[in-house]
């Protein structure tokens, strides 16, 4: 093989490195949530109330996880964290599909509230975990730090969103006055 055509080679599997590795950050959807996210993809309201109860169905899990009989001591701190992954990474998404309609100029205030409600109820239920921890005096640390994450990317997505809202309201009170304005010419 010449050393132009390695190259090629060593460029072209250099590039498709980093698609594998964005593939596997994207949440572990079930074939029918996957179709039922692919129906919606032109319908923001549906889209993230999908969502929102993909990412309520992940922390459910994690409650029923906690209180099953079935779990092993010794399993629970793993199945701990990959729970509390799979709910991480829909709440990533949750808010990748917000930013992308937000991108697209998409008037998201509906579905919004209902994130932002989500997002009330997640908070409350990721801090009773967290305070259950403690009570318990479990070992947390091989979910430690998934667990922090969630809590602090969970806050500060829920100002970001409260902040949107507002954003969009303020748009919405423009364009309606802005219309009225030239209605009135």
């Amino acid at each position: 093989m010449k050393p132009y055509s390695i190259a090629l080679l060593l460029l072209a599997l250099v590039c498709s490195i980093p698609r594998c590795s964005y593939a596997q950050h994207h949440a572990d959807l079930a074939p029918a949530e996957i179709d039922q996210l692919r129906d919606s993809m032109m319908e923001p309201d549906t889209r993230l109330k999908l969502y929102v109860k993909f990412a309520k169905a992940r922390i459910d899990a994690l409650d029923q996880l906690r209180t099953d009989p079935k779990i092993s001591a010794a399993d629970r701190p793993a199945q701990t964290h990959d729970k509390l992954q799979d709910f991480v990474d829909i709440y990533d998404e949750l808010n990748d599909n917000i930013d992308m309609y937000v991108d697209r100029k998409d008037d998201i205030r509906k579905p919004l509230k209902t994130v932002i409600e989500a997002d009330a109820e997640f908070q409350a239920k990721l801090k009773a975990f967290q305070d259950s921890l403690t009570a318990s005096k479990e070992d947390t640390k091989p979910f430690e730090f998934v667990l922090r994450n969630a809590v602090d990317d969970l806050n500060d997505s829920a100002q970001d969103h409260r902040k949107l809202l507002d954003e969009q309201e303020q748009a919405a009170k423009n364009r309606k006055k802005h219309k009225g304005d030239k209605q009135q010419q």
